[in-house]
């Protein structure tokens, strides 16, 4: 299948990863993947240094992607993506990432920008430049005095967790479902 859409879901690869803030953009493509999967199944790619999955929204045939580069390192895995399928990332590419300079759970769609603090959209903006459309997913303002590093490497107290993932699972798809319909 060639995508006419990519979403890149920013994240740290093994265990010891998966339930900290830092990793909500893998868990924004599970619940994608949940959603509008169907049958087929997470494949490891060396080549584009990801793992991928191709799923269909509104009829729009997208691959799913989590760069196994590590979050700092997470441009070269996009630039992997863009290159091997030709797409256009202005439009054809939306990277997911965490933003601790959003609230807890809201989630915000924009066409383009830069990369903030976040050192995985700081690494994509090295690789391919901004003009890329991202799906960013609220983590709250670390608390003072806190380590940032530290504090987005890790697992949110449950309140948290559950107001994040309801975010993930519910606004998440609606907002993929409102945005691919505007671009098809």
């Amino acid at each position: 299948m060639k995508p006419t859409l990519i979403i890149v879901g920013l994240g740290n690869p093994g265990a010891a990863y998966v339930s900290t803030r830092h990793n909500a953009g893998f868990r924004a493509l599970d619940a994608l993947h949940a959603d509008f999967g169907g049958d087929s199944a997470w494949k490891e790619s060396a080549k584009l240094l990801s793992v991928v999955a191709e799923i269909t929204i509104e009829s729009v045939p997208v691959l799913l992607a989590k760069p196994q580069t590590f979050m700092n390192r997470s441009g070269e895995a996009v630039q992997k993506l863009v290159s091997f399928y030709k797409v256009d990332p202005g439009i054809q590419l939306w990277i997911i990432s965490d933003d601790c300079d959003l609230p807890l759970g809201e989630i915000r769609f924009r066409h383009q920008g830069g990369p903030g603090t976040h050192n995985g959209l700081r690494s994509v903006v090295e690789h391919i430049g901004e003009g890329f459309p991202r799906i960013r997913i609220g983590l709250g303002a670390a608390p003072a005095g806190c380590d940032l590093a530290q504090w987005v490497l890790s697992v949110p107290p449950v309140e948290e967790r559950e107001q994040l993932e309801r975010a993930i699972q519910e606004e998440l798809p609606r907002t993929v479902l409102e945005h691919v319909r505007d671009a098809a």
